[in-house]
């Protein structure tokens, strides 16, 4: 009896050797290798942990699966044991799984500050949020700060069916723990059982090949299924580090849509919105990084201060308090006094009737940054430079106009400095 079942064993083994010489690698490791291969009554019976599992193995894997099985002289049974009722991989993930509206709710992305270059994005994320779209994956990325987790999340609570919605982190981590639970058909039926699939940080899942091959496939399944798809990332899908070309292109393949960091006025309406008094917003936006995090600890720390002190929140009390955050003031006299130092001469020559070769180039080059750079009329400009008027000004923006043509270096050096005490 035990050579009976040794030599059962041994050809159960060998069929499941040849099944894989004729399954991709990464399918076969995802879909064929975790099923129970049993031998009965002449049938080759593979035991699947759920009905999904066993309805999508019969539909794309029966054709090949039968054809092995014929070689050895035996049919095929796909089956299901017992009605095995799905479990989550991950309780956690399941407590955090976001069950159907009754509706679909736009008012969820009044949670977003939008600007006219952000118009676009926010316009495909509400597309996907009312229903079916013809673009899926929707590819969405930019710099850290920029709004793109929002933006998912702003998805999800608008959105009228189901949606599952993890980080790349968490599905590295909840992948990696079905495989070694036994438990990866559940994942599997977890990941395609929505309306909308979104995940953040896409680039978490560079290098990791067993997960970026099963990562694959369920984007494959969930669009040809029709459902929506989000991905959220650093950077486009061609900069994808750690990513092969065949990733890259089925990243790229529907609709890649980029957000723009916060302007001025965008940071001036989140400090408002935070509970930030209007001329105390308007007078620190402008300082505030263009970063929605950076925004978003501002206004804690001002709300903070405000409660636990019992104070109203002035503008010199938000400098003081904000004096580690925020970008130094910048007056035109610093900027000339600063460019006096990189330029080698000293703020009284330039502000003085000094008239040698690289004394008056400096101060010339001195006036075309400060109109670059700021929003002076030309009189003012002469007023931070000794008092010129605005004819002597007007002469020296001419003259160095004249010279960046042909002068590399000085055009160089000029756009460096504008761009620096902007």
């Amino acid at each position: 009896m035990q050579v009976a079942a040794k030599t059962q064993m041994t050809n159960l083994e060998v069929i499941k050797g040849a099944i894989a010489a004729k399954i991709d690698s990464a399918a076969f490791s995802s879909w064929i290798a975790p099923l129970a291969f049993e031998l009965s009554d002449n049938t080759l019976v593979l035991v699947a942990q759920n009905q999904f599992s066993a309805d999508y193995i019969s539909s794309v894997y029966e054709n090949v699966l039968s054809s092995v099985a014929h070689e050895y002289g035996l049919s095929l049974n796909i089956c299901v044991r017992g009605g095995t009722s799905t479990t989550i991989a991950n309780d956690n993930v399941a407590q955090s799984y976001v069950p159907s509206k009754c509706a679909c709710d736009m008012a969820a992305f009044g949670a977003f500050v939008s600007s006219e270059e952000n118009a676009f994005v926010l316009s495909a994320c509400k597309k996907v949020a009312a229903g079916q779209v013809s673009f899926s994956p929707l590819f969405i990325y930019g710099p850290a700060g920029s709004g793109k987790s929002l933006l998912a999340g702003c998805i999800r609570d608008a959105s009228a069916g189901k949606v599952v919605m993890m980080t790349g982190g968490g599905f590295v981590s909840e992948f990696t723990r079905s495989l070694r639970d036994h438990n990866i058909f559940a994942f599997k039926d977890f990941c395609r059982n929505c309306d909308t699939f979104i995940l953040d940080d896409v680039q978490a899942l560079a290098g990791k090949r067993a997960t970026m091959d099963e990562f694959m496939q369920l984007i494959i399944d969930l669009r040809n299924a029709g459902t929506n798809i989000v991905l959220i990332s650093n950077t486009t899908p061609n900069n994808l580090n750690g990513f092969d070309r065949r990733a890259q292109s089925l990243f790229a393949s529907g609709l890649v849509a980029d957000v723009v960091a916060p302007n001025d006025n965008v940071k001036r309406v989140m400090l408002m919105r935070a509970g930030v008094s209007a001329n105390v917003a308007t007078s620190i936006a402008e300082r505030v990084a263009n970063d929605g995090h950076m925004i978003s600890g501002v206004a804690t720390k001002i709300k903070t201060y405000a409660e636990l002190m019992n104070a109203e929140i002035t503008t010199d009390i938000a400098e003081h308090l904000l004096a580690d955050t925020l970008k130094k003031s910048k007056t035109p006299i610093m900027m000339v006094k600063s460019m006096c130092e990189k330029l080698g001469v000293s703020y009284d020559a330039v502000c003085g009737t000094g008239r040698n070769r690289s004394l008056v180039l400096a101060r010339q080059m001195m006036m075309v940054v400060l109109k670059g750079a700021t929003k002076l009329s030309l009189s003012e400009i002469g007023n931070y430079v000794g008092g010129r008027d605005h004819a002597t000004v007007m002469y020296a923006i001419k003259q160095i106009e004249k010279h960046l043509a042909s002068d590399l270096v000085l055009s160089a050096q000029i756009n460096q400095m504008i761009a620096e005490y902007k």
